[in-house]
């Protein structure tokens, strides 16, 4: 919808290390990125590089802006612009910033500040894995078409975004989350310790009997691939375990909102290892007390990277039938299916897409 929209907005790459500001039209990049250090341990550096950065960014336009739109770590009040509670990367911000009307007020614009994962997911929804998706089915002959999509990130932890109909999901309270579902494993721990960069470590330096070891998730699985020295099996099954504790997460999330899965992030590098185990957990089953089979996921799941498996998801089991008193017929799929997909935009284009989207579908609600 706002691909081709000539509206300008000015967005930022929020990192505990560093802030990369730009500027998106349509859903492409027009200026150079600027970067500076985040100094996120001293609010008022933080702050006055914040608005540094943005007016570097404004400076190299030609026309005016119309929005500030990005992603900053949580928890926050999302809708407010205030950011406050327990983040690592940015303690200086642990008693509550007023961020958005901060900025709002230096710049004159409207400002909007979201969760990575809900932008990701949204941004994808918008620009990347959906209307992909659809499009191709229409071009094989599908009927279908998709509206629900949940993001996941994979890396320090596990995010996730929800769009629903279309719209992003920003729940009641901007607080849609998985990483504190159960653990598969271990149920008393949130599953974020079996789906993250340091569950891969921990798991290779148990497996390995070496817990102080250095590699990085990377080198793992270079590791897995033949390519470094080390445990290959172990390298294998760490990437398996993360595969199979996440989609236990995930068979939760997609039975309740019955949405299609993108993935993105770092660790998506090695989704060969990772995506088995993962499919495996989301097509297992359950049983009644009576002993009847059910399926986890209410859902047939298809993996939408392998082309055999997205021709069967598009096809389903479509057949005609008869209307009752008629010679006419409809055509019936009762095949009901969801899919997982590896983002093609990479997380963090995807992120910025679905901060312009947010923000200039905002403006435009605003205006009706």
């Amino acid at each position: 919808m706002y691909k081709s929209d000539n509206r300008i907005v000015i967005t930022l790459d929020a990192g505990g290390t560093n802030f990369v500001f730009s500027a998106m039209r349509g859903y492409d990049f027009i200026v150079e990125p600027v970067t500076y250090p985040s100094n996120s341990h001293d609010l008022d550096l933080c702050l006055s590089t914040m608005v540094k950065g943005f007016e570097e960014v404004i400076g190299k336009l030609t026309e005016k802006p119309v929005a500030i739109s990005f992603a900053f770590p949580g928890p926050a009040d999302y809708r407010a612009g205030i950011i406050g509670g327990y983040l690592p990367n940015f303690p200086s911000f642990r008693d509550g910033v007023a961020l958005g009307p901060f900025l709002s007020r230096h710049f004159g614009l409207p400002v909007f500040i979201n969760n990575d994962g809900d932008l990701f997911a949204f941004g994808e929804a918008a620009g990347g894995a959906l209307p992909d998706l659809n499009r191709r089915i229409k071009e094989l002959g599908g009927s279908r078409q998709y509206s629900n999509l949940l993001g996941y990130t994979f890396g320090t932890g596990l995010g996730i975004g929800s769009v629903i109909n279309g719209e992003l999901n920003l729940g009641n309270n901007s607080c849609v989350e998985t990483f504190c579902l159960p653990n598969k494993r271990l149920r008393e721990i949130i599953v974020e310790e079996g789906a993250s960069i340091r569950a891969i470590k921990r798991e290779y330096g148990k497996l390995t009997g070496n817990p102080e070891h250095d590699f990085t998730p990377y080198d793992i699985f270079l590791i897995a691939e033949g390519e470094k020295e080390g445990d290959a099996e172990a390298a294998r099954k760490a990437f398996e375990m993360f595969g199979e504790i996440a989609g236990d997460a995930f068979a939760t999330a997609v039975t309740l909102t019955d949405s299609l899965i993108v993935l993105g992030g770092g660790l998506t590098g090695a989704i060969k290892y990772i995506k088995p185990a993962l499919l495996k957990e989301l097509r297992s089953s359950l049983q009644t007390m009576t002993g009847e089979t059910v399926q986890r996921v209410q859902m047939r799941v298809f993996d939408l990277d392998d082309e055999l498996e997205f021709a069967k998801f598009v096809v389903g089991d479509s057949r005609q039938i008869p209307v009752y008193g008629s010679d006419e017929t409809v055509t019936y799929d009762p095949m009901k299916r969801t899919g997982i997909v590896v983002s093609k935009l990479g997380a963090s284009k995807a992120i910025s897409i679905g901060a312009y989207v947010y923000a200039l579908s905002s403006i435009d609600k605003e205006e009706l």
